[in-house]
């Protein structure tokens, strides 16, 4: 019975793919009446009973899984609960994930949550949660399956390449509270600050300018350089990637968002307050799982020279997402949650000097790869844009693997970027008090 659902859900995704609600008026009356009837097919003739509401979701999510990664179809539960993740807390294990080869692929843990502290790393794919296989189901489910209220226990089925068989991880749920903004000081000399950001969600700008400022209005230390982390941040809100931005660069561009297809610029943005740190020298560490609004941040101080980028090539998630609430009949921006919404790629993200971050991600200035020791694996996994099934091509550049590995040791002094960060800086630091003395 279950290869027979198999099979109707994926018959309903090829005819979904025409599907635009049964409401455009564009949508030819041929290919309306194709969907009803099979639609009624199914609720007279199918062996068992089928729900009405499942099957048009079931087309929805169709439709638009066969475009892109990243658009996709939120119920209202799905929707609330999206709403709730840019806040910046919601439930669960704490993963990055998407959706490949009918499997959920882990992008990256997020630091500090069940997920990291039970050894879960990029490029694991989840095969089955309590027991019950992912084949089948769609991503929202899937996430929808590992959540749950907080201390109750969950079980996943990982699959990891260099282990022949599966293995099961036992996990205990946890409010997730992304941990956004981590500071400290670096260096012999304590003058390095340190800004780690986990991911980019409300009060990411907010927080980052707090903890700037008390850095640097510290009488007991004298910051001279610092380090942005942005390793393993998978994105999150263009506003908060450009405020970001904004803090380290004075004048210039940050980042455009175009349509190719249809030759067209839908805005530019400018940078518009001074650099709060006084244009004293910058690092930015990315790594393979510096995705979207961590990209855009790269690219901005990477092309108004602003900042040298450590690490290797991010994911390469340069595709614009706009989010379309929906009411009876039509698309529209509303608090009203009846239908859900719809998640749709609309544009791409350019760096200021116009290269698109889709499917090629940020090429650091300094090249250097972390290497893994001493953790639950030997393998060096790579995540990337163009190792998801129906990723947006660039069509800029030859066909190229964006991404690489998102590990990041756990035990600092293996840090091997890091520790170069703070060299690199530390030397720089000494030269310009040389200079400072001679003057």
């Amino acid at each position: 019975m279950y290869q027979l659902k198999r099979i109707l859900v994926v018959a309903l995704m090829v005819v979904g793919f025409s599907l635009n609600l049964l409401a455009s008026d564009e949508l030819s009356q041929e290919n309306k009446n194709l969907l009803q009837s099979v639609i009624e097919l199914v609720k007279d003739e199918y062996i068992d009973e089928a729900n009405e509401d499942e099957i048009v979701e079931s087309a929805i999510n169709g439709m638009l899984q066969s475009l892109d990664p990243h658009s996709i179809y939120l119920n209202p539960k799905n929707f609330s609960e999206l709403k709730n993740d840019t806040r910046g807390e919601f439930g669960g294990l704490g993963i990055e994930v998407t959706m490949e080869k009918g499997l959920v692929k882990v992008i990256s843990p997020i630091d500090g949550t069940p997920a990291y502290r039970a050894g879960i790393t990029e490029g694991d794919y989840i095969t089955h949660i309590n027991k019950e296989a992912i084949i089948g189901k769609n991503l929202s489910d899937a996430v929808e399956l590992m959540r749950g209220k907080p201390n109750t226990a969950i079980e996943i089925t990982i699959a990891r390449d260099g282990i022949d068989e599966g293995f099961d991880i036992k996990i205990i749920r946890e409010i997730i509270k992304i941990p956004g903004i981590l500071t400290r000081v670096e260096g012999a000399k304590e003058n390095i600050g340190y800004l780690r950001v986990s991911a980019f969600n409300e009060k990411t700008a907010e927080k980052l300018y707090n903890e700037i400022m008390k850095l640097e209005s510290n009488p007991l230390v004298n910051m001279e350089s610092y380090i942005l982390d942005l390793r393993r941040n998978p994105g999150g809100l263009l506003g908060q990637a450009i405020e970001v931005s904004n803090f380290f660069i004075g004048k210039g561009t940050i980042v455009s968002t175009k349509r190719p297809r249809f030759e067209e610029t839908i805005n530019e943005y400018k940078a518009r307050r001074g650099d709060i740190i006084s244009n004293k020298p910058l690092i930015v560490l990315v790594n393979g799982g510096s995705a979207s609004a961590s990209e855009i941040v790269a690219g901005a101080l990477q092309d108004n020279n602003r900042a040298i980028i450590l690490g290797t090539k991010t994911f390469g998630k340069g595709s614009v997402q706009t989010l379309f609430p929906l009411t009876k009949n039509k698309l529209f921006f509303s608090a009203k949650e009846k239908y859900g919404a719809v998640k749709l790629t609309t544009a791409e993200y350019f760096t200021p000097s116009g290269k698109s971050i889709q499917a090629k991600g940020i090429t650091p200035d300094i090249i250097l790869n972390q290497k893994i020791e001493d953790d639950l694996t030997s393998e060096v996994f790579q995540v990337g844009e163009t190792q998801l099934n129906q990723h947006i091509e660039n069509k800029e550049i030859e066909k190229i693997q964006s991404g690489s590995s998102a590990y990041i040791p756990r035990d600092e002094d293996k840090d091997t970027q890091l520790i170069q960060a703070i060299e690199i800086l530390s030397d720089l630091n000494e030269k310009i008090i040389e200079t400072h003395e001679i003057n």
